[in-house]
C-alpha cells in the first residue's frame, strides 16, 4: 500500500488513494499505522475515494480507530494531494465529507503546486440538540459545565463535527491533558466533543489550543478554528474575520454575514511518501 504523509499546520495524516470504499479493517489500520512508536505516526488516516456527487470523497479515521465526520486540516491536505498528483487540473474542486456534505475548495497554486487552500466549510450548526449536546437551546452560549469540581463556561458549535469552545486566560499554557479528556466524554455530549481552549487577543486575533475527539492534543484543528470564530462572534469577542493562532501556525477564518458560510484559508504540506 502506497501512502503520503501530509500535515496542515502540524495536524498530520497518512493519506491513501482508495479504490471505491473504506477497507473493512480501516479502524485496525488506523490504530496500527497512526501509532507514533510502532507505526508511521499520525493524528489520523485519510482515504481519498471516488464520489457520485463531488470531484472526490474524503473519509477520516482518527488515531483511536473512530471515524471523524469532517476535518478542516485534512480537507486541505486532500485538495493539495489530488492537484499535485495530477488527479485533477482544476483550481476549484468539490470534496464530499461524511458530516458536512459536499464542500467547495479553492486552490492557490504557485509554480505548479498547491500552497494554500480556501475551503467553504458551510453553515455552522448552532442548535444544541443537532450539534449534538443534551441542551435544548439555539444557540448554546456561555453554558456551564463542571468536571472534577471545576466549572467552565462553553459555547457549542458544529462544523459537521461537534465543538465545545471555552475561553481561558492563557490558551497556550492551558493544561490540555488534564481537562481535555474529561470534557470530551462529558455526559452533555452524547457523541463526545472536540474541545477548544481560546484566549481572545483582539477583535481579529485569537489563540487556540485543542483537544480533538479521538486524537487527543493536536497542533491544529481546522473545524475547531472555524468553531472558535463563530463562538467568538456569538459572544461579541471578535469580528467575523479573524486569525486563529494554533500551536502549528495560523488559520484565516471568515464567517460571512451574507451567506452564513464559514471560510477557512490555510496551508497544506507534504512530508514524505512510503510503501507499506
Amino acid at each position: 500500500m502506497n501512502f503520503t504523509k501530509m500535515h496542515g499546520l502540524g495536524n498530520d495524516f497518512i493519506v491513501i488513494e482508495g479504490e471505491n470504499s473504506l477497507p473493512n479493517n480501516a479502524s485496525e489500520l488506523a490504530l496500527e499505522l497512526c501509532n507514533r512508536y510502532f507505526g508511521i505516526g499520525a493524528d489520523g488516516l485519510v482515504y481519498i475515494l471516488p464520489s457520485s456527487t463531488a470531484d472526490f470523497r474524503m473519509r477520516i479515521i482518527n488515531s483511536d480507530g473512530t471515524e471523524a465526520e469532517q476535518c478542516g486540516n485534512a480537507i486541505r491536505c486532500v485538495a493539495k494531494y489530488v492537484y499535485d498528483n495530477g488527479l485533477t487540473d482544476k483550481d476549484s474542486i468539490t470534496i464530499e465529507t461524511l458530516g458536512a456534505g459536499v464542500q467547495q475548495v479553492q486552490l492557490n497554486i504557485v509554480n505548479g503546486e498547491v500552497q494554500t487552500v480556501r475551503v467553504d466549510m458551510g453553515e455552522p450548526i448552532l442548535n444544541g440538540l443537532q450539534i449534538p449536546t443534551t441542551i435544548d437551546a439555539n444557540p448554546v452560549i456561555n453554558q456551564s459545565i463542571e468536571v472534577d469540581g471545576r466549572e467552565f463556561r462553553f459555547t457549542a458549535v458544529s462544523m459537521g463535527n461537534p465543538h465545545c469552545v471555552i475561553y481561558v486566560d492563557d490558551a497556550a499554557g492551558f493544561d490540555l491533558a488534564q481537562w481535555g479528556p474529561k470534557l470530551e466524554v462529558h455526559p452533555l455530549f452524547p457523541r463526545k466533543i472536540n474541545v477548544e481552549f481560546v484566549t481572545v487577543r483582539s477583535r481579529d486575533y485569537t489563540d487556540m489550543r485543542v483537544w480533538e475527539r479521538g486524537a487527543g492534543p493536536t497542533l491544529a484543528c481546522g473545524t475547531g478554528a472555524c468553531a472558535t470564530v463563530v463562538s467568538s462572534v456569538l459572544n461579541g469577542y471578535t469580528d467575523r474575520t479573524a486569525v486563529v493562532s494554533l500551536k502549528g501556525g495560523d488559520l484565516n477564518i471568515e464567517w460571512n454575514e451574507e451567506d452564513n458560510h464559514v471560510y477557512m484559508t490555510g496551508p497544506a504540506a507534504n512530508v514524505f511518501r512510503g510503501t507499506l
